[in-house]
């Protein structure tokens, strides 16, 4: 991959910042090109807690080097990667920010700022010096041949199958955000690099946090013991508002463009169906235990219809038909828009032979015959802590303790059901899973500055081909 002419390192300075991840996606999201999503902005995921104390009662053993220290480094600079490494810091009081990367130098700049500004006990564990940034197409290279051992992957959805395989081969624990892909070439990739990942032996936590919440923890378990009996329909949906957009500068070349902007181009984002609603689509697969035969789907460009906003669709409302353990199909409704003025609404919800379940960030209810709230008060339940922190917390313990744990197959697979879903949006067409997981459809285009990259046609159901 060729490195763009402005990949030089440069002075920093300092800025003003809030300290939370979901300041950091606020706070760049109209310039980002490391975040992985502006999942904050739909509000009502996390709010204001408390930093979390590292403590798993498993023993700290020494790592990195005859320290209990892990050296991290950060690919991808914008508000997601940033806030995700605020994340790790305040995770394991021990860990230390020594590299980071990205295509552009004033993310990096930028990302330097505003980690200089967090309190005391956090800013003293960020040591990256100069020769430690690294710009570029390439710059993940640069991280990884680095002396860190765990990378957090926060660049646009895309670059995180050549990302994670790289890590793998560099032998690095991996923090990757969700997606992990934007079409089923790169999802296969990344299930190769995690058979690589186990067969080495390292640790892979994925940005899926709802897997990581108590309240999304003990529903599950109260599901998959038959509280509400056999599932009959689920529904999952991320309705929302617009998000952010860039504006374009006379100097910036199409890919330039095209990378700050990356939520609007689905080679970059895989459509907001990947990127975003992979959330709730994931806790559907956890749900069901299983990934889906097939799906139709339905979805367009109502609203969001200027050139600004690249290619990809502002709505989608896809079935899903996923198999049971007794030989039933339960049919799934998934909705997701970014439409302003309309009704908002973030949840999943199962339809059980003998009750319900509904659950959103920090809310699980059951109402049925053994009707049930999640409470934090409840020793059964656990503390609702902050899931964006205990990902890494788990990742770290499982590190620390020498015991692997590895999400990667599972967090592909959950984005693969998300592509699924795009697909039959895009062409009209009934996708299955063999299908999908077969497809030769890659979206790579050509890494360059320097060369045009045109915007595809917006999809046109019943006229676009399927791949």
């Amino acid at each position: 991959m060729s490195t763009p002419a402005n990949s030089t390192n440069s002075t920093f300075s300092t800025s003003p910042l809030g300290v939370s991840r979901r300041d950091f996606v606020k706070a760049s999201a109209s310039a980002t090109l490391g975040a992985s999503a502006a999942l904050s902005a739909a509000g009502g995921v996390v709010g204001s807690l408390a930093s979390a104390v590292f403590s798993t009662g498993v023993a700290r053993a020494a790592y990195a080097g005859g320290t209990d220290s892990i050296k991290i480094g950060v690919i991808g600079c914008g508000g997601r990667g940033s806030g995700a490494a605020v994340d790790a810091l305040n995770a394991d009081p021990a860990a230390r920010v020594v590299a980071m990367g990205d295509v552009f130098a004033d993310r990096v700049k930028s990302a330097r700022e505003n980690l200089a500004q967090l309190e005391d006990t956090l800013k003293s564990r960020i040591v990256v010096a100069d020769k430690d940034c690294h710009v570029g197409f390439d710059a993940y290279k640069a991280v990884l041949a680095s002396d860190v051992d765990m990378v957090i992957l926060a660049t646009p959805p895309h670059f995180r199958p050549i990302h994670f395989e790289a890590a793998v081969g560099a032998g690095k624990h991996v923090f990757m955000e969700k997606p992990v892909a934007v079409d089923p070439v790169g999802v296969r990739r990344v299930i190769a690099a995690s058979d690589a990942a186990d067969a080495k032996k390292l640790c892979v936590v994925s940005g899926t946090q709802r897997r990581h919440q108590n309240s999304y923890i003990a529903a599950m378990k109260r599901l998959h013991a038959g509280d509400i009996g056999p599932v009959m329909f689920a529904r999952c949906s991320w309705d929302q508002g617009s998000l952010w957009n860039h504006a374009r500068k006379p100097e910036y070349s199409d890919m330039e463009w095209q990378l700050r902007n990356w939520l609007y181009f689905t080679w970059l984002s895989g459509d907001h169906i990947v990127e975003q609603h992979i959330h709730n689509i994931d806790v559907i697969n956890w749900g069901l235990q299983a990934t889906p035969t097939r799906a139709t789907a339905q979805g367009g460009r109502q609203v969001r219809t200027g050139a600004e906003f690249g290619h990809v669709f502002d709505h989608f409302a896809v079935e899903f038909e996923y198999p049971t353990k007794d030989g039933r199909v339960v049919r799934v409704l998934s909705t997701c828009r970014q439409i302003d003025g309309c009704v908002n609404r973030v949840d999943e919800f199962f339809q059980g032979a003998e009750g319900t379940l509904h659950t959103q960030p920090g809310r699980s209810i059951i109402e049925g015959r053994k009707a049930w709230r999640y409470d934090p008060r409840n020793a059964d339940d656990g503390p609702n802590d902050n899931p964006y922190e205990v990902e890494h917390r788990d990742l770290f313990a499982a590190i620390h303790a020498g015991k692997p744990v590895n999400e990667a197959r599972r967090v592909a697979e959950s984005t693969l059901t998300a592509i699924m879903g795009r697909m039959a949006a895009y062409t009209g067409k009934e996708v299955t899973w063999e299908f999908a997981m077969n497809s030769k459809l890659d979206l790579s285009p050509e890494y360059t500055f320097e060369k045009p990259l045109s915007v595809p046609a917006v999809a046109t159901p019943g006229k676009s081909a399927l791949v």
